[in-house]
């Protein structure tokens, strides 16, 4: 197993370049009542430098969405009579995805027989590039087999938590307590990249892995997840391979966190802040040119 100690680097922007450039990025996320999630990653999505976001939400949530940012597009879906998006949207989804570089799917969408069967459609998608989080992961362990199904190029970012439901559904083994080995046995099995959420996040691919150095106690807050998501799918759509892009991804948000720390402290550090932050923490690592 390959130890990465190194952070990758964003190529330089292009002088020619344009919003079409720089990523296109597609969340699918948010409910009646979780419309904070979805924004949280398309916001995010921006500030790590997407040229484009398009925000897909169910149709009653996307007022509240579209109003919290100006600067992502937003796309309404069909929802079932709880306000989460149904599985008739499916057929929306995939055709938006074909205009997009990347997927990320799950904060704030609830759990559903619907909504599980839009994950399974997606990860039989063969060259999609797929990030899945939150209340994606939920769904995705209820699907079983889904590691057979998968065609699609995959990252999964669980907490703990979120981790341990999918290992249950991914071996009959115990679920290791070394969080290095229980981050490689899923990336293993499942063929995705995996980023285990968490003081010293672990990245992995099943053959390389990377701890994380950076992140506080006060990012232990409602939506900083969403922030990574949204920051991790930005930068594989700006052209980083999957694991490159998480393991900058998870340095970059931890970053952020401890220069927010800094400013505002632990205790009254809340997820807008991750966001507010990126640019310096971007800066400081010789990212911004």
């Amino acid at each position: 197993m390959e130890i990465v100690r190194e952070v990758p680097k964003l190529p330089p922007r292009p002088v020619q370049g344009h919003k079409g450039t720089f990523g296109r990025v597609l969340v699918v996320a948010g409910s009646i009542g979780m419309t904070g999630a979805a924004a949280l990653v398309g916001r995010a999505a921006l500030r790590a430098g997407a040229g484009l976001v398009r925000v897909a939400t169910a149709k009653s949530a996307l007022p509240i969405v579209a109003a919290l940012e100006p600067s992502y597009t937003t796309l309404p879906l069909p929802e079932d009579n709880a306000g989460r998006i149904s599985s008739k949207a499916i057929n929306v989804i995939l055709n938006a995805a074909q205009d997009n570089d990347v997927v990320a799917i799950g904060p704030g969408m609830g759990q559903s027989t619907g909504l599980r069967s839009v994950i399974e459609t997606l990860l039989q998608q063969n060259g999609l590039r797929l990030l899945i989080d939150g209340d994606g992961l939920n769904n995705l362990c209820r699907l079983p087999g889904w590691p057979k199904k998968r065609r699609a190029d995959l990252v999964l970012t669980p907490h703990p938590g979120e981790m341990k439901r999918l290992w249950s559904g991914l071996s009959r083994e115990e679920m290791p307590q070394d969080r290095q080995q229980t981050a490689t046995q899923a990336s293993q099995i499942t063929q995705a990249t995996v980023a285990l959420k968490g003081a010293g996040t672990v990245v992995t691919d099943g053959q390389r892995v990377y701890v994380n150095t950076t992140g506080n106690p006060g990012m232990g807050t409602a939506g900083a997840g969403d922030v990574l998501t949204g920051v991790t799918a930005a930068l594989m759509g700006q052209g980083l391979s999957s694991f490159d892009a998480t393991v900058l991804g998870v340095y970059i948000h931890g970053l952020a966190g401890d220069l927010a720390a800094a400013g505002l402290g632990q205790v009254s550090l809340i997820a807008t802040d991750l966001i507010d932050f990126l640019p310096e923490a971007f800066k400081r690592t010789g990212q911004s040119s």
